[in-house]
């Protein structure tokens, strides 16, 4: 069985060089492709022992796609090698050594699953926040539990889901991407949490994303992810944009509680950017099954 770790990265050459190292303790088969969504920070220059060796496949896509960009242009170079599973990570995820290893004992028990999720933490032992699974059961020592979404933060991917399924839609450019594609996959096919395989991820902090604390440099992603936000939820039905609704409605309310600058502007681009939700329409990329075969 062979594996591709996919790691996707933007001007973070140090904690991507951690993740490196982490990867190559991994004693499962496995091939390593960074793809660099054009970095300016001279990643690819630290790179070329590792490029020269042979420990890494290095791809520079040329400008910066996103996350979802990044991702959908690196799952697609990784089914060119023929892998049965693709291994999706962030620069800033450091996996334990046996990570790949638990991921893969539950593929093999769980045939029909269409994704296998790992454990993330932060720096100080805790649950990373932005990772945390919503689980479908409890956690009786089954080793895997089902779970609807999942993020891009350790995610196996058997190939023949990425045929059946197609690929992360790179219009999102980045947040939500992720769960937008696992929740498509476990419409169909059940996703797995398997707390067993561990990994860190080296956030800035442990809080997740709050557009009312959050620094007015990154206020412009949160166009993006009320946008996705609201894609997702139309796509699923009335039960899943009656949430959103009520999500926009209390994030407006935390803005005006709990901002301490630009409380208008941040309401407006919450409110404006659903709307814009509302019209956006993606098509969803799939990947020839020739490429595969």
């Amino acid at each position: 069985m062979k594996t591709t770790a996919v790691v996707v990265t933007y001007n973070r050459k140090k904690l991507l060089l951690e993740c490196l190292e982490a990867l190559q303790k991994i004693q499962e088969n496995l091939n390593i492709l960074v793809v660099d969504n054009a970095s300016t920070d001279g990643t690819e220059e630290v790179l070329q022992p590792l490029i020269a060796s042979g420990v890494i496949e290095y791809i520079n896509t040329g400008s910066n796609l996103g996350g979802a960009g990044g991702f959908n242009f690196a799952i697609k170079e990784a089914m060119k090698g023929h892998p049965d599973f693709v291994w999706l990570m962030d620069d800033d995820t450091i996996p334990e050594p046996n990570a790949l290893k638990e991921l893969l004992i539950e593929a093999r028990k769980h045939p029909e699953g269409g994704y296998f999720s790992s454990k993330a933490i932060w720096t100080d032992g805790s649950e990373n926040v932005m990772n945390a699974h919503v689980r479908a059961e409890e956690d009786r020592g089954q080793g895997a539990l089902l779970c609807p979404e999942a993020t891009f933060v350790s995610l196996l991917l058997p190939a023949k889901t990425i045929l059946e399924m197609g690929l992360p839609i790179k219009e999102f450019f980045i947040w939500g991407d992720d769960i937008e594609y696992t929740r498509r996959i476990s419409a169909v096919h059940p996703g797995y949490y398997v707390p067993k395989s561990v990994v860190l991820h080296k956030t800035a902090n442990n809080v997740g994303s709050n557009i009312a604390l959050d620094s007015m440099e990154r206020l412009g992603r949160y166009r993006f992810a009320y946008r996705n936000e609201v894609y997702t939820a139309r796509k699923e039905g009335l039960y899943r944009s009656l949430r959103q609704v009520a999500k926009i409605v209390y994030h407006s309310g935390r803005v005006l509680i709990k901002s301490r600058e630009a409380k208008g502007k941040k309401i407006r681009l919450i409110w404006s950017a659903s709307i814009e939700g509302l019209s956006f329409h993606p098509e969803i990329e799939y990947i020839q099954k020739s490429q595969k075969l």
